[in-house]
């Protein structure tokens, strides 16, 4: 995966990226807060949004992925702050606990503001009656129990803060160790699937589900300090809206926190724009206005605007792997041992998992396209697993052409080019056409992922449905992709039968 892409594959991505609207860099960028896929920090992340609109500027919020990809953002610019909390930061970011931190953010080109005043911190949760039963009361009693069931999210099973630390830490047994969404682990552990999971302190489903939050008796979680962390740019180019950002320092509490993630998570499930905007007038003053919702915020006009966004992911990734991809399985056909080649490389992308390639394109579009987030690596993402269907269809259908065509066509005195184009082509039409339609219809439901890195479509709503582990807000986004995915299937198979009359 360090090897480039080749230049003509780069040279498709780029040319088809910059026709999209908003993958090519704007003359002014907008001030843009990026959050994580949970809903303290979309909260915060939109209160950092409508503050920078209170100091003058235009400002927007990707909702990205885990620590990773946001760290990544930030340091490439593709977001401009973001909350942050100092244990992930010395832990997971830095991995070392400098005497001074911010002069140690600082060599690295981002600032970091004072504590916003409460802590998130890491900590074991269990159900009280599964814990009174087995006389668990803190961490260290877990090794008396190595029968228990684990749930976790992904981050926290790899990152040194998260289980191996802890599990090493207090030389824990558990085997059984699954991960799963943060969401979905609470609903397991209130349902008996799971025995223990990590839980937020500020989290609302602690009290909504009277966890018993184990005690952490020999020290191993750092202090979570919720901060903001900020490209030092920003403060040339926006010092208002840093200045704005920093009214929040000291100002948000533990019980506040609490509250609002409870608004957002529980029974009322609030909507996480309209829970910050709530704070910040009754706290700040500010009224400053939420963000926009996509469409015109009635259900019709959402889903309009996430096909609109989701086909703006499909079919300018679908056009670039035709215009790659058929050229790829002619010259397969023609020459075996460059087929082999080509059709082995096609065959590897596939099998790369959806969420690293999407993760492996921010800095190859960065560098590419100077557009890390959003639309331009989930085009890209999507191209490259595109090119297997067609191509090999390509190569089949070509190579599928009995001799005796080929030699009748020759005979005629037609060159190659005009055997490939009014012979070859013709009939391999419907196979090739055959590979278009299953990759139209894999890039529909792989576009989905393009959520966890800001791209929008419908995956913005499935994840943060499941985020908030609200039915209908994830079939808001699962039903029109299916709907969707219907609709250029049956139409792929009218243009294979026209097709196939014609022929």
């Amino acid at each position: 995966m360090t090897r480039r892409l080749p230049a003509f594959v780069c040279a498709a991505l780029a040319a088809t990226v910059a026709l999209v609207p908003g993958c090519s860099p704007a003359a002014k960028r907008p001030v843009v807060i990026g959050s994580k896929k949970f809903t303290e920090s979309v909260i915060l992340a939109e209160m950092g949004t409508q503050l920078a609109r209170a100091g003058g500027a235009e400002a927007r919020r990707d909702d990205l992925g885990g620590t990773p990809a946001l760290w990544l953002a930030l340091a490439q610019g593709d977001i401009d702050a973001y909350p942050e909390y100092t244990g992930t930061i010395t832990r997971q970011i830095l991995k070392d606990d400098p005497p001074d931190l911010a002069a140690a953010l600082a060599a690295q080109g981002v600032r970091i503001s004072q504590p916003l005043g409460f802590r998130n911190n890491y900590a074991l949760g269990m159900r009280k009656d599964v814990a009174a039963a087995k006389g668990v009361r803190s961490i260290s009693h877990l090794r008396q129990h190595p029968e228990l069931r684990c749930g976790f999210i992904h981050e926290f099973l790899d990152r040194p803060d998260g289980w191996p630390g802890v599990k090493r830490h207090y030389d824990l047994p558990q085997t059984d160790v699954r991960g799963m969404n943060h969401t979905l682990a609470y609903r397991a552990l209130v349902e008996r699937a799971i025995d223990v999971t990590e839980v937020y302190t500020t989290d609302g489903e602690i009290a909504q589900y009277d966890l018993l939050v184990l005690d952490d008796d020999r020290n191993f979680f750092p202090a979570y300090e919720a901060v903001w962390l900020y490209r030092a740019d920003l403060e040339s180019r926006h010092p208002k809206a840093v200045e704005q950002l920093r009214r929040l320092e000291g100002r948000v509490t533990e019980p506040q926190m609490q509250r609002m993630n409870s608004l957002a998570q529980g029974e009322q499930k609030k909507d996480e724009r309209e829970v910050a905007g709530e704070f910040l007038t009754q706290t700040l003053g500010v009224a400053a206005g939420a963000t926009a919702e996509p469409g015109d915020g009635t259900l019709a006009g959402r889903v309009l605007e996430t096909t609109r966004e989701h086909l703006k992911l499909v079919l300018p990734s679908l056009l670039a792997a035709v215009l790659v991809a058929v050229p790829l399985g002619v010259l397969a056909a023609r020459r075996p041992a460059l087929g082999r080649v080509a059709l082995g490389a096609t065959g590897v992308l596939q099998t790369v998992p959806s969420l690293a390639l999407l993760l492996f394109m921010i800095p190859v579009m960065k560098w590419l396209v100077d557009e890390g987030t959003g639309p331009a690596p989930a085009i890209a993402a999507l191209f490259l697993y595109s090119l297997l269907p067609i191509v090999r269809n390509a190569h089949a259908g070509l190579t599928s052409i009995p001799a005796p065509l080929r030699e009748s066509a020759a005979a005629l005195g037609l060159s190659p080019w005009a055997i490939l184009w009014r012979v070859e082509l013709p009939l391999a039409a419907p196979t090739i056409l055959a590979g278009v339609r299953t990759a139209a219809v894999i890039n529909v439901g792989t576009a989905t992922l393009g959520g966890f890195i800001g791209a929008g479509g419908y995956g913005r709503p499935i994840l943060r449905g499941i985020d908030k582990f609200d039915v209908p807000l994830m079939l808001e986004g699962a039903i029109p992709a299916a709907v969707l995915a219907l609709a250029i299937e049956g139409l792929f198979g009218l243009v294979e039968r026209a097709v196939a009359r014609r022929g």
